[in-house]
């Protein structure tokens, strides 16, 4: 199952629900801003990351600046309560199923989400399509 973690007025989450609706693909949206986001969501999103925090927490925000505090620094559980208490420091969308996740929107990288046999399937599709123009 898609789990979609958003905010509201984000655009950028506003596409990616529309391009899983789209694809008739469910999902589960999880407004981070109407609920709190536990430990246990945050510690998942992050073992799900490249590269942890800096994958996640967008340091542009009003709010990361206003806190003026050094991510890197704080312990597990700081960095965990701050999240659930400044949500406006996640990027937003937050896209994950069981083997992959997203963080913003990107019309290629979202196709991640497409079941296999689609993917496939589009593949064969585009394969044709290259085979099929004329040499130059």
């Amino acid at each position: 199952m898609v789990i979609i973690y958003t905010a509201p007025s984000c655009a950028s989450c506003r596409k990616a629900k529309a391009w899983f609706d789209d694809h008739k693909i469910d999902y589960v949206e999880k407004n981070f801003f109407q609920k709190s986001l536990t430990h246990q969501e945050i510690k998942a999103i992050l073992r799900m990351t490249e590269n942890g925090t800096s994958d996640i927490i967008t340091t542009r925000s009003s709010s990361y600046r206003k806190l003026n505090v050094d991510l890197d620094s704080l312990p597990l559980k700081e960095l965990l309560d701050l999240l659930v208490a400044h949500p406006g420091l996640l990027k937003k969308p937050i896209i994950m199923d069981e083997k992959h996740s997203l963080v913003g929107y990107s019309d290629d990288e979202i196709r991640r989400f497409l079941p296999r046999s689609i993917r496939r399937a589009n593949l064969r599709q585009a394969e044709l399509r290259a085979n099929a123009l004329p040499a130059s």
